[in-house]
């Protein structure tokens, strides 16, 4: 039996170079953090602004004003789980001594990509929602715009549907081998 035959000096360059570049990345996950942080600013300013105006307000302002804050809510933590699940698949495992997440570590890019997917579908929906329950406000939004953002929002309900069968079929493929 003959030895492996030792790599080129290039290409082992090469291959540690490729490896490391996956640092490259960190720098968009804390531009992601600072977009965290916007949208905590963002959720404390209009929390802070009905609260002044919190026994005057009527059932419907209510639930939009809730709804606002659930939309920031959801991207905040859609930011959270790219951020993490990313940062583990891509460039190192976090270690902490702090009590991890089921889902850290066990997320990959079909996981990340069916929740970023989802929580698209729930904003959209959010959206759709706020804007239907001011169809009887002062200023109702015009009919074919509530069209157009049916069919978005349908858009992506479907693709979500579909990349969820796609990972699903996946899935079943890798089951199979």
């Amino acid at each position: 039996m003959t030895a492996p035959r030792p790599e080129p000096r290039w290409q082992v360059m090469v291959e540690r170079a490729l490896f490391a570049a996956r640092w490259l990345v960190v720098p968009f996950y804390a531009a992601l953090l600072l977009a965290l942080l916007m949208l905590f600013v963002v959720f404390a300013r209009t929390l802070l602004a009905y609260l002044p105006k919190l026994l005057a307000l009527d059932v419907d302002t209510v639930i939009l004003a809730t709804l606002a804050l659930i939309d920031i809510a959801l991207v905040a933590n859609l930011v959270v789980i790219v951020v993490l699940a990313s940062y583990e698949m891509m460039v190192s495992r976090i270690d902490t001594d702090a009590e991890r997440p089921g889902w850290m570590g066990a997320l990959g890019f079909g996981d990340v990509k069916l929740k970023l997917f989802s929580s698209i579908v729930a904003i959209s929906g959010i959206q759709l929602l706020k804007l239907f329950m001011g169809l009887d406000g002062p200023n109702p939004p015009a009919e074919t715009t509530l069209f157009w953002l049916v069919v978005v929002h349908v858009t992506f309900v479907v693709s979500t549907l579909l990349s969820a069968l796609s990972e699903w079929i996946s899935s079943q493929a890798k089951g199979r081998k």
